[in-house]
This record gives structure tokens, sequence and C-alpha cells, in this order.
């Protein structure tokens, strides 16, 4: 695993380069001034087309406009918004929430560009069953320019589908289930190959049925999974609510100042803040990846834009709302910062190992003043230690990271540590009020759990828990339908079934022990699926942007002008929601 995550590393590095991120936010700013800030029109004219104002079972789609926003949401809305927020906090600081609102916004105009090309270009040769994503813009558009550039618009959709699988596996697969495995088991001491097992049958149940049954689970799960999660983040926040300003000018301070390490915090630069803001935003939101056209592109309309408008949404609802309350969860608690879980009044031995650059902090007991509450073989915990530059922050703190476990003979637990690289000699940091802290680790969602707990004991053992199921179920599913229309442009249709299989296959294989065994190895993972993807999607909205933006500015026009008034009221909220309304 060791070798595959450095040559990951080493991708990653050029992948998401801080120029790269200032590209993408540059693209996502033109796309937001050419269409005249559609932003404003997501939220104004979005809202009553999820409503089913424009909903008309005839024409060319499978599910309704509420039901392809909540597909796509719930592939959006997902362990991103609960791991993926406190990945960021943890690595980051506080200021990569500031970065996470600016993807936020400036996503919800690559959403509504990207989502218009796929609908201008989908096929509908199967009116109940179309296809579209970039993969078909870039095919359809080459092949308009002329029948030479065919091949190119062939080739090029096919690199998309490949980058497209990528994401889907490690992203949309195995991101889900391993946080789910790791909750599962911290909290309640099951297993992770069965959470693995279980997950898979689940969603193996449920992409059988296709789009229609992905779209159906989708509208009446998004909007309850998302309900019970807002309602415990707004009880936290509510709880501490006098502390909201100063968290809310905490986040804009450092998003341009470089925070020093406090408590488990091990510091971050104005850089690595930007970094891990928007790299957790555009994992959790999707924005530029091209992965939710393919999910919008099942909307029954004959409206290309109204569905661009729809999409729009999604940032809002993925960053704007749902991450924000989960930060906030994270700093009014102080879990990000929080105090050591054990104390030792000397700082345990570090020796030089056999090569110039590798260090090891010496096995030893855990002080004997915090014998309760450890697992034994399932702890993890850390050291925090000043060395050279860490890749991760840029800062030169770093986390030791040690496995608890019991002996029994001397009846006590010992931490084994791992091996320090770093050509300056590491000494690990003392504590402001003395002696050196030993921290409980908490990968992904785990720290938010904790958030919870810190408020309410058991809140978050419960709710994170079931959360976690319920978003990365959803998530899941909706992946495995853009991984599934990824194939039928590669291989079609015959090699459907085989890739379902794969797929539930590989939600069981991310959830054996040992396979990932930190969220720093999971992101590694996951923000290589998530660049490959940008790099692909985003050359080819920049080359067809021009067609996107005339069909969005005459859409408007012509809304303006009184030509697209609502067909009908709109129709009840159980009907949109089951869809009945279009069938």
């Amino acid at each position: 695993m060791e070798p595959l995550l450095d040559t990951l590393n080493a991708l990653n590095d050029v992948i998401w380069h801080e120029y790269v991120l200032f590209f993408l936010l540059a693209v996502g700013l033109l796309f937001t001034i050419w269409s005249g800030v559609s932003q404003f029109h997501a939220l104004t004219h979005g809202t009553p087309v999820i409503l089913g104002k424009y909903d008309d079972k005839g024409d060319p789609g499978a599910i309704n406009h509420f039901q392809a926003l909540s597909a796509a949401l719930s592939a959006t809305v997902g362990l991103g918004n609960i791991a993926g927020v406190a990945l960021a906090i943890a690595l980051g600081g506080p200021g990569a929430v500031f970065w996470m609102w600016m993807v936020g916004l400036v996503g919800m105009a690559l959403k509504t560009t990207e989502v218009t090309l796929s609908m201008l270009y989908r096929n509908t040769d199967d009116p109940e069953n179309p296809h579209g994503g970039p993969m078909w813009v870039v095919k359809q558009g080459f092949s308009a320019m002329g029948p030479k550039l065919a091949p190119v618009g062939s080739f090029i959709g096919g690199i998309f589908c490949i980058t497209l699988l990528i994401s889907t596996v490690t992203g949309g697969n195995m991101f889900q289930a391993w946080n789910v495995g790791i909750v599962t088991e911290k909290d309640f001491g099951v297993p992770q190959i069965l959470s693995g097992i279980v997950m898979a049958l689940i969603v193996g149940v449920v992409i059988i049925g296709g789009i229609k049954r992905i779209g159906a689970v989708a509208g009446r799960l998004v909007p309850f999974m998302c309900g019970i999660y807002l309602l415990a983040a707004l009880y936290v926040i509510a709880v501490n609510i006098t502390e909201v300003p100063a968290m809310l000018a905490l986040i804009v301070r450092t998003a341009f100042s470089p925070l020093e390490a406090q408590g488990a915090f091990v510091g971050g630069t104005f850089g690595y803040a930007l970094v891990w803001g928007m790299k957790r935003a555009l994992f959790s939101s999707e924005a530029g990846q091209g992965s939710s056209p393919i999910a919008h592109s099942a909307a029954k309309t004959d409206e290309p834009v109204r569905e661009g408008v729809v999409a729009g949404l999604e940032p809002f609802i993925d960053t704007i709302v749902v991450c924000t309350l989960t930060a906030l969860v994270l700093l009014l608690t102080g879990a990000w910062n929080r105090e050591p879980n054990a104390v030792f009044d000397e700082a345990p031995r570090i020796v030089q190992g056999d090569q110039l650059d590798h260090w090891r902090v010496e096995t030893g007991p855990l002080p004997e003043s915090s014998r309760d509450g450890w697992q034994n073989g399932t702890d993890m915990v850390f050291l925090v230690v000043q060395a050279d530059e860490n890749r991760l922050t840029g800062g030169t703190s770093r986390r030791v990271m040690g496995n608890v476990t019991f002996d029994p003979d001397q009846n006590r637990y010992l931490v084994s540590w791992s091996d320090i690289v770093s050509l300056a000699e590491p000494r690990i940091e003392p504590l402001p009020e003395g002696g050196f802290g030993v921290f409980r680790d908490y990968p992904g969602a785990a720290l938010t759990s904790h958030a919870f707990n810190r408020v309410q004991p058991g809140l978050g053992k419960w709710l994170v828990t079931i959360a976690s199921w319920l978003f990365a179920i959803s998530t899941m599913i909706s992946w495995s339908y853009y991984g599934e229309q990824g194939m039928i442009y590669l291989l079609g249709s015959r090699s459907v079934l085989p890739y379902k299989l794969v797929y539930c296959l590989l939600i069981v294989a991310a959830c054996v022990p040992g396979f990932i065994t930190t969220d720093v190895a999971l992101d590694t993972i996951s923000s290589f699926g998530t660049g490959v993807m940008l790099w692909a999607n985003i050359p080819i909205m920049l080359i067809f942007g021009r067609q996107a933006m005339n069909a969005y500015h005459d859409y408007f026009r012509r809304l303006k002008a009184g030509e697209m008034d609502p067909p009908h009221a709109a129709p009840s909220i159980t009907d949109v929601v089951e869809g009945r309304d279009v069938e």
C-alpha cells in the first residue's frame, strides 16, 4: 500500500498545486460573470422548478427535477460533509472553511454551466433512459465541428470516463465505506468487514433497479437524512450561540494568516488552508468534476437550462449550508484543537533509525493516570513533534501515530509508535501547561462524532453513525450510476452487470482491516480521484462554455418575456417526492 500512496502523493502534488486551484476559482468567476451571476437565478428560479411547477410528463427523461436534484445531492451530501470537513479543519485549520465557502459560491456557476452543457448534448434515443455527461458533450460537440474531429471527441470522452471510474472507485465508494466501517467499529464495536458486507447488500439491491429506483430512493432519503443531521447541528450551535460570531471571525481571519499549533491541531499556513478547504469543498460538492451532470441528464425536461439552474442549488445546499454547520460544530466544541487524553511527565525517547532521516519513538506504556477507556489494538493515538516541513500543512509540526495495545503480563497499555521521516532531529512538542500530550486520533467522521459528544454525551455516537450510514449509502448509490454510465460509454450495456458486482465487492474491500489505516491515506486516494476528473472536465467546459452561456441567456430572455410561464400549479409535495407528477 505504501508505494501506491507515495505515487499518488506525487501525482496529487501536481494535480492540486495552488496555481491549479487559483485557475479553478478563476473559471468559476468567469462563468459567474458570463452568466450574469447565475447563483441568483439558482436560488430564485430553481426553487419553483424543483417544486414541480414546470414538470411535464410528456418531456423526455426518466425522473422529475426534484428527483434528479436528489439523486445528485445524494452523491454530494455525503461523508464529505461529515468526514471531509473534519479533515479540512484538522489539517488546514479554521481558515479552510472560508475557502470552502468560495468554492461553494463559484461552484454554483460551475454546476449550472456543466449541467446545461450535458443537457444540450444528452442522448435521448431512449427517452425513458437518457444518457448524458461530459463524455457525450465532447463526443457530440466535436462531431458537430466536422467529421474529422469526431474520433478526437470520442477519445477525449473515453479519457473522461476513465477518470470518472477512478473517482467512482475512490471517493464515491471506498471513502464512504471506510468511514462508515471506522465509525461503526469505534462507537459500537461492530467489525469493519461486517459493515462493508451490509452496505454492499443494501447498495446492490437499490442499484439493480436502475436510475428510476435510484431517483425514487434518493427523493425520499435525501430530505430525511439532511433534516436529522441539520437539526442536531443547529442544537449544538444553539447551545454555543454566543460564540458563533467569534468562530466566524476566526474562520475569516485564519483564511489569510497562519495559525500556530494548539492542542491536537498541528498548525497550518495560508497556502495549506486554501488547499485543504478547496480540496474538501470540491470533493464534497463535486463542482467542476462533471459527475452531477450524469444524474441531471435523466431529468424530464425539454429545456436544458432549466435543469442547469436546478443544479446550481447543489453547492449551496451542500457546501454553504451543510458543510458550514459541520464546521461550526467542530469549532464551537473545540474538537479540532482538543486537549490531550493523557500526559507524559517526561517525553518518550526518540532514537535514530538505520537511515539518517529515519527516527523512531521508543515503544512504552501510557501514563498510569489514563488507564481507562482505551481499546486494545484498535485505538490510535498521536504525539505532536517538531521536525522538518510537514507536506500536509506547510509547517514544522506533525503527528506521530501510535497503536495502543494491552500487555496482560504487566497489566498496562503500551503504545507502538510509527517512524518519523525527517532530516532534522525531531523533538516532542511540550504542552503550554507542562508535560507532553498524547491525543486520541479521530479520523474522518469520528472527529465530527466526537464533537457532538462533547456537547451531549452519546449524541455523536448515534447521530454520526446513523448519518454516516445514510449519507454513505446514498452517495454510493448515485456514484454507482455515474460509473455505470461511464462503462456504457466505454464498453456498452453488456458491461453493466459485471460492473455492479465489482462495485459492491469494492465496498467490502474498503472495509477489510489494514487496507486503509488513516484519514491521511484516505485523503490521498480520494483527492486523486477528484483531481483527475477536474483536469478532464474543466477543459471541456471551457471549449463548449459559449454554447451553454448562449442557451442560458436565451432561456432567461424568454422567461422574462413571459414565454415560459408554469403550465400548471405546483403539484403536492408528496407527488413531487415520489415522482407521481410525471408518471
